[in-house]
């Protein structure tokens, strides 16, 4: 008969190793996608003082010069989905990138992707210097603004930790087009003053902890003479940009996502 520990240890074994695996198996669907795109994806470091940062990018198939698009990744760092927003931004026919915010700051100086579950990527995006980040992304805008295929407009985009992250660099970078905000909280009253680029919000409407904050949000952009144009889409949850495209998703998340691409089309299209 097989001892208690025989047994204990190879099923600790397996609990930690489904833990560590769980993000990638969940967003399999996201890499599948990836893996039967036709258009060029690469990865690219970007260099600002003695930091490297490892940036996904993705390249439309069009003639004329893009649109370039820097996308903030969620609270789950640079994962398979999000490498596919920024294939289908690409597709929409702009050029995008997104950088790893983690880069180097995983184990034996990895990013994302060396961390394995969910939590530990979470913390440990909790913990980065704001001046990290703004640094980052001042280095992102200013490598895919000057690309050659790039027409010199920059958009700045994020979802949940990077919605807020975006409305923050909005504060700090007056040269960039515009900023979409999706499901991210906003910075203090206080520094709109700073925001030069028109805001663009994308809420769900079951996801009270961020879109009670909606309405205050719009009087005090208008208070200050800021562009700010949002929708909140009726029974959507937090993070429906991603929960709306897996093959799971919900009815009203999967509108909302279809309805927020044809509104990011068309407020990118008037740039």
């Amino acid at each position: 008969m097989p001892s208690l520990r025989s047994l204990i240890l190879p099923l600790a074994s397996a609990v930690a190793l489904a833990a560590t695996a769980a993000p990638a198996v969940a967003q399999d669907w996201a890499k599948a996608r990836l893996d039967k795109t036709p258009r060029h994806l690469e990865w690219v470091t970007v260099k600002h003082g003695n930091r490297d940062v490892k940036c996904f990018i993705g390249f439309p198939e069009v003639k004329t010069k893009a649109t370039a698009v820097v996308l903030i990744h969620e609270i789950f760092g640079l994962t398979d989905w999000v490498r596919g927003m920024v294939d289908q931004f690409a597709e929409a026919g702009y050029i995008a990138i997104a950088p790893d915010f983690l880069s180097g700051a995983g184990p034996n100086g990895g990013g994302t992707d060396s961390f394995g579950a969910n939590d530990n990527v979470r913390g440990k995006i909790q913990g980065l210097d704001p001046a990290q980040i703004t640094a980052d992304l001042d280095a992102a805008v200013a490598y895919v603004g000057k690309l050659p295929a790039a027409n010199g407009k920059v958009v700045v985009g994020g979802f949940c930790w990077g919605g807020a992250q975006t409305f923050r660099y909005a504060t700090h970078n007056p040269n960039i087009a515009a900023g979409l905000v999706f499901y991210g909280s906003a910075t203090e009253p206080a520094t709109f003053a700073k925001i030069k680029a028109p805001l663009f919000g994308f809420y769900g409407g079951n996801d009270a902890r961020i879109t009670a904050a909606v309405p205050k949000l719009v009087e005090d952009m208008k208070a200050a003479g800021k562009a700010f144009d949002q929708v909140t889409y009726t029974d959507a949850g937090h993070g429906f940009m991603r929960s709306g495209e897996q093959p799971d998703a919900t009815e009203p998340n999967k509108k909302a996502r279809a309805e927020s691409w044809i509104r990011i089309k068309a407020i990118l299209g008037k740039l």
